[in-house]
């Protein structure tokens, strides 16, 4: 594509500026929220590559996450106002490269997250019931990108990881698809492979020990309130050393994650009758996953902590029986079309937010935030945080005639005529307001709150107002 020669600097200051921002998921929503109140003019349009915002919020979370209500709600809110436009079904490197999105905005901001699982590099990882977090997660929320259906054949199951994730996983192994039907959005084929799910064991590992554990409080304590399931954990996996006593003194979340571990410890087996079980065990690493073409157990080494919380193995392994494996153990980002990219952290290279060359040159126009730009820790808190400083300096560049447009800089006008131009059938605010009304009527017809359409080509043909065979599976 030619490159139109940029505006003379009056004629650019007569509209406002126009940015790019790539993922609707919360990075991308507080990153538009803050430059929509900042202090230049601008025009925002949020891109995702799937049909819907909201990102991980919605194809990221157990569908049964206490807080999953909240947190929607809040973004919503920033939508809804009209000020931020959102385009999605734009997949960014398919349908149209970044080098060509920069040539109708003045600056690209990425925010697509972390939605990969980093691998378990173990022998016998490349067995076909060792599954990554990540598939199986965007399974049970209804990605539109993913197989229907999913392999759940094991009565004892091992997951290895001690975050928020592995407990979304185990909780959802074990709860049952009427409790889940009641109270998520779940589609139906989710709930017809949960119905035969026959697992009776979950064991949960962990390297460290339970000052270590990477789990919220909210969440360990709802995993103790699932129906028909009893939670082990073992007294022999307890130690502390200085650094576990550090992290006791210094957070209030650990001290009560420890405290709902310890007291689980009394829970006397002999007096379990619930028909599956969760067990917790903690200093104990992966080593190799056994079997030949079928998994057919794990073997964990022990380990001991090192006095600094860190821990070392002792050479002593434990075999556990488990005919398929979970690994919880972190999400990874995906390199973006021709973005320099960092393959050890996996991010893509950046100064407090600038996008940078290998060489640590900046890269005018280019920004990042969220998992993407500083791997895939933190919270909502540190979600916004970090916007903040990606906006500040976009802003300051702004102001700096640093960055603009290599192309006419027309914004979503000349895009979105390039866009249509491809056969690219994009889906606005407008339409996901049409998805939501139609998941929540085809929920009311069975009695549910809503119930998810997983069929990309469906989503998008209710959120465009044209006409869809009903492939919801």
């Amino acid at each position: 594509m030619t490159h139109a020669s940029p505006a003379p600097e009056h004629a650019a200051q007569e509209r406002p500026y126009r940015v790019a921002v790539i993922g609707a998921g919360p990075a991308g929503i507080y990153a538009s929220d803050i430059l929509s109140k900042s202090d230049i003019p601008v025009s925002i349009d949020l891109f995702d590559k799937l049909p819907t915002p909201y990102g991980l919020v919605r194809y990221g979370v157990a569908p049964d996450h206490p807080r999953i209500g909240s947190i929607i709600k809040a973004l919503h809110a920033i939508l809804k106002r009209g000020d931020i436009r959102f385009l999605g079904n734009v997949k960014i490197g398919e349908d149209v490269h970044m080098s060509e999105i920069h040539e109708f905005y003045d600056a690209v901001v990425v925010a697509t997250g972390a939605d990969q699982s980093v691998p378990l590099e173990v022998p016998g990882a490349d067995l076909p019931e060792v599954y990554g977090a990540a598939d199986f997660v965007s399974w049970y929320d209804g990605h539109p990108d993913v197989p229907r259906a999913w392999p759940l054949n094991a009565r004892n199951v091992a997951v290895i990881g001690v975050g928020n994730v592995a407990l979304d996983i185990s909780r959802i192994l074990v709860r049952s698809a009427d409790d889940l039907r009641a109270h998520t959005d779940i589609p139906e084929n989710v709930e017809r492979g949960l119905r035969s799910n026959p697992v009776e064991h979950v064991h949960i590992f962990g390297r460290r020990g339970p000052a270590q554990v990477k789990f919220t409080p909210l969440e360990l304590r709802e995993l103790s309130e699932v129906a028909g399931v009893d939670i082990q954990v073992y007294p022999e996996d307890f130690q502390y050393d200085a650094g576990s006593q550090e992290a006791l003194d210094s957070s209030k979340m650990t001290r009560q994650v420890v405290d709902l571990l310890t007291d689980w410890v009394f829970n006397d087996p002999d007096e379990m009758t619930a028909p599956r079980r969760i067990h917790i065990h903690l200093m104990q690493a992966p080593v190799e996953i056994l079997g030949t073409d079928h998994v057919t157990g794990i073997r964990m080494e022990r380990t001991q902590l090192q006095g600094d919380g860190t821990v070392t193995g002792t050479g002593e392994t434990v075999d556990y029986p488990v005919e398929a494996v979970y690994s919880a153990i972190g999400y990874a980002s995906e390199p973006l079309d021709g973005l320099p990219w960092d393959p050890i952290h996996r991010v893509i290279p950046n100064v407090e937010g600038r996008i940078v060359t290998d060489t640590g040159e900046t890269i005018p126009g280019y920004y990042v935030t969220g998992w993407i730009k500083r791997g895939p820790v933190g919270l909502i808190g540190s979600t916004k945080s970090d916007a903040r400083q990606t906006i500040r300096h976009l802003v300051a560049d702004a102001q700096a005639g640093i960055a603009r447009a290599t192309g006419d800089g027309s914004g979503g006008r000349g895009l979105l005529d390039l866009l249509t131009e491809r056969g690219v059938k994009w889906t606005t605010w407008e339409g996901w307001e049409l998805l939501e009304a139609f998941e929540e009527n085809f929920g009311a017809q069975q009695g549910r709150a809503r119930v998810k359409v997983v069929n990309r080509d469906t989503m998008t043909a209710i959120s465009r107002g044209e006409s869809h065979d009903g492939a919801l599976l």
